[in-house]
C-alpha cells in the first residue's frame, strides 16, 4: 500500500495543478469564504482543521439505486494554514467500496477556495494528472455533505489499496446511480483510515 500512495504522490508532482488549473472560477468574498469555513469544519479552521464524512449504504437504499456502484464512501477535507502565502489550503481524501466486488479504493486532491454556483457554496475538488475529482456542498443544518461526480471530467480516478502500483488505477465514472452521494458528517476517527503519514494521523486523532 506504501508504494501505491507513493507512485500516486509522485505522479501528483508531476503534473501539479493541472486538475484544478482548467476548473478555476472566481472565488466568493471573503466573509461567505469564513462562514462556509466555519460551517464545513465547525469553526475558524485555525493552523490545521478537518472535516469527516461517511455514508454506507444500505440494502434499501441500493434496492432503490440498482446501478449504483458504491456500497460505502468516507469523505476527508482538510484545511491548512499557509502563512508563508498568507492563505489557506484546501484538500480532500475519499474512500469508497463497491457493492459487487471486494477491496477499498482511494482517491485524493486539492480544493479550489469555496465558489458560488445557482445560490450554493462549494467547494470543487480534483486529482492531478487528469483525474477528474468531486464537488463538495453542505446540507443547510451542516450535518452532511454532498459529493457530485461528474462536473470534472466525468468521473474521479481511484487507487485500490490492495493492488500492485500497475495494476491500482482505475476510474470511477459518475453513472447514473453514482453522480450524487449524500454522506453524514462523523468524528475525525472514522476517516483515520484515509490517512497515512503519521503526524496527520495523530494530528486528525486529536481533533
Amino acid at each position: 500500500m506504501q508504494r501505491t500512495f507513493l507512485v500516486v504522490a509522485l505522479a501528483a508532482a508531476a503534473c501539479a495543478g493541472a486538475a484544478l488549473t482548467a476548473q478555476t472560477k472566481e472565488a466568493v468574498d471573503k466573509a461567505t469564504a469564513a462562514a462556509f469555513d466555519n460551517r464545513m469544519f465547525a469553526g475558524p479552521p485555525g493552523a490545521k482543521a478537518y472535516a469527516c464524512f461517511v455514508r454506507r449504504y444500505d440494502a434499501n437504499h441500493l434496492a432503490q439505486h440498482p446501478k449504483q456502484k458504491v456500497s460505502a464512501m468516507k469523505l476527508l477535507v482538510s484545511a491548512e494554514d499557509a502563512p508563508e502565502d498568507k492563505t489557506t489550503n484546501y484538500s480532500f481524501r475519499l474512500g469508497v467500496t463497491y457493492r459487487h466486488r471486494p477491496g477499498n479504493f482511494d482517491s485524493s486532491g486539492y480544493c479550489n477556495h469555496a465558489i458560488e454556483s445557482g445560490h450554493e457554496v462549494r467547494f470543487e475538488c480534483g486529482v492531478d494528472c487528469e483525474g477528474g475529482g468531486i464537488t463538495v456542498a453542505l446540507s443547510k443544518d451542516n450535518k452532511s455533505a454532498t459529493a457530485r461526480l461528474g462536473r470534472i471530467l466525468g468521473r474521479i480516478m481511484v487507487w485500490n489499496r490492495d493492488k500492485p502500483d500497475d495494476d491500482a488505477r482505475e476510474a470511477l465514472f459518475a453513472g447514473a446511480d453514482d453522480k450524487i452521494f449524500r454522506v453524514d458528517r462523523a468524528n475525525s476517527s472514522e476517516c483515520a483510515e484515509l490517512v497515512t503519514d503519521r503526524q496527520e494521523l495523530a494530528a486528525l486523532r486529536h481533533k
